[in-house]
């Protein structure tokens, strides 16, 4: 019953978060205590017959003794992308994460709903700066377009920057310059990354350090869309009722342990 609980609760989180972007379904995986061998009293395994003896196994079988929550895992499959038409929102076709810089230090997301925060630096919903390779990355509304290599084009032609300004008799878009990368990692084990809240994970000793995502093991970065969560409400509504089905079943088996268990003292008092 404890084992079901423990279902119940992964799966009622996912429901809570079918429309939250970049949000991975989380899974309970159990192991069975260790099983017993079920023998026969008094037996040897020995038969004797008219013909001689036979050797029969002295071992009926095996008897389960429950099961506990083994681990409570990240399941990162893809999840659909859902067009949006905004330039600060992106979406990672693969595996890998966006890189945020947070007052715990840097953590990894695949919500990329982004907003422009008021220092002009590309933020998330809560207003850690998104990294780019050079850091922080320092954009204008309308001013900028990201390929599927995650760069950053900026329109040079109307840059306040000095050092990328050009003619400013070109035409929008003639000329643009690399302003910088987006920063996108991968882990040797992203099963075992931590959650921290807000759609954030955070390395662990067994998921490994982060590393740059290059060539094919880089995802595919589609501007103006977002991932969404990877949770099918449909078959997480038949895993909860066959949760509940499964805990009302083992609840029924105790009651009746407890009933019969009750009626043998009963009847022993009475005999005594």
């Amino acid at each position: 019953m404890r084992a079901q609980q423990w279902r119940l609760d992964a799966v009622a989180n996912n429901l809570a978060n079918v429309n939250t972007s970049g949000f991975k379904r989380e899974v309970a995986a159990f192991k069975a205590f260790p099983e017993l061998l079920i023998r026969r009293m008094d037996d040897d395994g020995v038969r004797l017959n008219p013909f001689g003896s036979s050797d029969l196994a002295p071992i009926v079988g095996r008897l389960g003794t429950g099961v506990e929550l083994n681990e409570l895992f990240t399941n990162f499959d893809q999840g659909p992308l859902r067009e949006t038409f905004s330039d600060f929102d992106f979406a990672l076709d693969g595996r890998g994460f966006f890189v945020v810089d947070t007052p715990w230090g840097e953590r990894y997301t695949r919500n990329g709903s982004f907003q422009l925060g008021r220092e002009g630096l590309l933020v998330t919903k809560e207003g850690f700066p998104v990294l780019g390779e050079n850091g922080p990355i320092s954009i204008k509304a309308n001013n900028f377009r990201v390929d599927q290599e995650g760069r950053i084009w900026i329109n040079a032609a109307i840059s306040d920057d000095p050092e990328v300004m050009v003619s400013r008799e070109n035409n929008l878009w003639e000329d643009t310059v690399v302003l910088d990368t987006l920063r996108i990692v991968e882990f040797e084990l992203d099963r075992y990354l931590q959650k921290q809240g807000s759609s954030l994970w955070r390395e662990s000793e067994i998921s490994g350090p982060p590393m740059i995502a290059e060539g094919d093991r880089r995802p595919t970065v589609i501007q103006g869309f977002i991932e969404m969560a990877n949770v099918d409400p449909v078959m997480e509504m038949v895993k909860m009722i066959e949760i509940n089905r499964a805990y009302e079943a083992n609840q029924r088996v105790i009651q009746a342990h407890e009933t019969a268990l009750g009626t043998l003292i009963n009847q022993v008092s009475r005999l005594s």
